[in-house]
């Protein structure tokens, strides 16, 4: 991914942030700590990005929902009832429900769909979705940042401490080659 997003840069970045959105936001920001990338463009494009994985999702949940439950197996079945459950909320409550949605990851999938199944106006729905990907964008680039940054001040302790590493396990197996080759001479050679 590195070598990727070094060559091709933020248009490599926004279909790995629509994909994955929370791994390619702190390995961007990792790699704009280490001058790869710049981070507030890693920052706009990872929002964009996340908006658009969430369009789509809502495209799904409003055209293609029906679809798949009728000609899918148990799991759209069962996909397609929790998103009818919920959609009904979604039309009376939509703002709480797709921020809840947007800040616990586990659940967007769910609320996002069913906000394209309830047929929430796409203003609405984006408002919304922009307020949650905001602040949770934010913080994912942050951690990458701040890895990066701390990779890097600790890079020479790294390197000092794997050397020091090889040469104790060099140096154990030594010994131990050493103890198995002397165990197997004959006695008096």
């Amino acid at each position: 991914m590195q070598h990727y997003l070094a060559v091709y840069g933020y248009l490599a970045l926004f279909p790995l942030a629509v994909v994955e959105g929370p791994a390619a936001s702190v390995f961007a920001a990792f790699l704009a700590s280490r001058g790869v990338l710049d981070v507030f463009a890693v920052y706009v494009v990872v929002v964009a990005a996340d908006l658009a994985g969430d369009l789509l999702y809502y495209a799904g949940g409003r055209w293609m929902l029906g679809w798949l439950a009728a000609r899918r197996g148990q799991w759209a079945h069962r996909l397609h009832h929790r998103v009818e459950v919920l959609a009904p909320r979604i039309r009376t409550r939509a703002g709480p429900i797709l921020l809840i949605g947007k800040l616990t990851h586990s659940a967007g999938f769910a609320v996002l769909l069913a906000a394209g199944a309830a047929k929430v106006r796409i203003g609405t729905f984006m408002l919304y979705n922009f307020l949650g990907t905001v602040p949770k964008s934010a913080l994912l680039v942050a951690v990458g940042y701040w890895f990066g940054k701390v990779y890097g001040g600790l890079q020479g302790e790294l390197q000092l401490a794997s050397l020091v590493g090889f040469v104790l396990v060099g140096g154990g197996l030594t010994l131990l080659a050493a103890r198995l080759a002397a165990s197997r001479e004959p006695p008096g050679a």
